[in-house]
């Protein structure tokens, strides 16, 4: 099932491009905070990924970047989740969903779950050895397709759902 998506690609130059960046950050900030109120729903939803997704897909790369770098940040200063240690593995996930989600947009101009899909298994796998070479635990950097599979759903049905819900926008 395809949508066709009005897509947007702002500049560093644009103050719509803070303004949509500012919107998916906060979104990034509240979701966390209700998955955390779930005991381990950090790990089982990965609601920081979330609104990046959404973001970089709709309003290309730029707005994803910012998105992908603030919210972890912002994240863990104002609540201390993610630990500081975990930064550098959340932010190089979060950017990479940000790459494979605009470029997927870009190149194919449409939603589609294989779309989002692909984009979703480019972030985790990239991710994942990413995070076993940072760490040198295959078992830690498996840990979200394992525990997280309830949040890759979420971010697949629920991320083609929204852009579905705001194509028009």
């Amino acid at each position: 099932m395809d949508t066709t998506i009005k897509l947007y690609r702002y500049n560093y130059r644009t103050l719509k491009t803070y303004l949509f960046a500012a919107f998916f950050i906060v979104g990034n900030i509240i979701f966390p905070q209700l998955a955390h109120s779930i005991p381990n729903g950090g790990l089982i939803f990965l609601p920081i990924y979330f609104f990046t997704l959404i973001g970089a897909y709709k309003y290309g790369l730029t707005v994803g970047l910012l998105t992908a770098v603030f919210s972890p940040l912002l994240n863990s200063w104002i609540f201390g989740m993610p630990p500081v240690g975990m930064l550098p593995i959340i932010i190089t996930k979060s950017v990479l969903l940000a790459i494979g989600a605009a470029y997927v947009a870009s190149k194919s101009q449409k939603v589609s779950f294989l779309g989002l899909l692909l984009v979703i298994l480019f972030y985790q796998l990239t991710g994942l050895l990413f995070e076993w070479l940072y760490t040198s635990s295959l078992i830690l950097a498996y840990q979200d397709l394992r525990m997280g599979f309830p949040g890759l759903l979420l971010q697949w049905l629920g991320g083609f759902a929204l852009l579905k819900f705001i194509q028009k926008l």
